[in-house]
């Protein structure tokens, strides 16, 4: 199996055989994110693809690959005919094949029509992983997504009504303290409109080499301490509504909180509130200090 640079992967994927059928990412101009720096998006052709599934198959048998995560980023940007053809390959060679899946952000997620992503399913590929990181509008300009919230909620009603699982992303403290409400209300929002089977939290560290890390470095935004934190995402969570199962399954996080929206609603929000009596030293370090490790 091959891969070129460095592969990520969502933390839920841990135990998935990765198969890089995209290089980077289309879009690759968000504020906060390094990953793909100075890396060119390109597609792998398919027969290499199928190549390295041959490969993993030869590796650990017909029965030990039950997940796959297709990289790198947005490989939903593929036409409808190569992920069928990578899916159903897949699916021929794993007969223990439970999910095929990928990340896809908003923006190219309407790119599909609906019978597309049917077949998409149909092919076995069925959770996208997106990146929503905010819905307030004047972050999300910020942080050049480029997509709005009523574009992100248009996507995945879309993408959804396909049948496919959608595992939505937010980014606490990616508005700092300068519009932390307006981001918690603006995400709620949108995924109240459009709720995704789960949402997954992230705490924002600034990533050297990006415009929002030197952004943060100018003082235009103030990161937030671990009350502030948590006070946004009690915000975030009394305004969802769901259905959907919110994860806060990050090390950069500074509460592991999860739960089924809206039945496990007040017993997170109790776990909130229990956890804002906390010493300081209870949490992990300011996120201050943890500029550069690359979590």
């Amino acid at each position: 199996m091959r891969c070129e640079g460095t592969v990520y992967r969502p933390p839920s994927e841990a135990g998935s055989l990765i198969i890089q059928a995209t290089l980077a990412c289309p879009h690759n101009k968000c504020a906060f994110c390094g990953m793909y720096t100075g890396r060119r998006f390109h597609v792998r052709p398919v027969n290499e693809v199928i190549e390295d599934l041959d490969s993993a198959r030869r590796v650990y048998g017909p029965d030990g690959v039950e997940t796959i995560f297709l990289a790198d980023g947005n490989t939903a940007v593929l036409p409808t005919e190569k992920l069928v053809a990578i899916g159903e390959a897949a699916r021929a060679r794993f007969p223990n094949l439970q999910r095929i899946t990928m990340y896809g952000s908003a923006k190219f997620l309407v790119k599909k029509s609906l019978e597309q992503w049917r077949q998409v399913a149909a092919a076995g590929i069925t959770r996208i992983h997106s990146g929503l990181e905010s819905g307030d509008a004047v972050t999300l300009r910020a942080i050049n997504k480029g997509v709005t919230p009523e574009e992100a909620v248009a996507a995945y009603r879309h993408v959804m009504r396909a049948g496919i699982e959608l595992s939505v992303y937010l980014m606490v403290g990616v508005a700092g303290v300068e519009r932390s409400r307006e981001h918690a209300l603006g995400s709620a929002s949108v995924l109240s409109q459009a709720p995704p089977t789960f949402i997954r939290l992230r705490t924002f560290i600034p990533h050297p080499g990006t415009a929002w890390h030197d952004h943060w470095r100018a003082g235009g935004l103030t990161l937030l301490s671990a009350y502030e934190a948590l006070h946004e995402t009690r915000l975030l969570v009394e305004h969802l509504e769901g259905p959907s199962m919110l994860l806060s399954d990050h090390m950069s996080n500074f509460l592991d909180l999860r739960g089924r929206l809206p039945e496990d609603k007040p017993a997170m929000l109790e776990e909130i509130d229990a956890a804002l009596q906390w010493p300081l030293k209870a949490f992990r370090p300011p996120t201050e200090r943890l500029v550069g490790l690359r979590l």
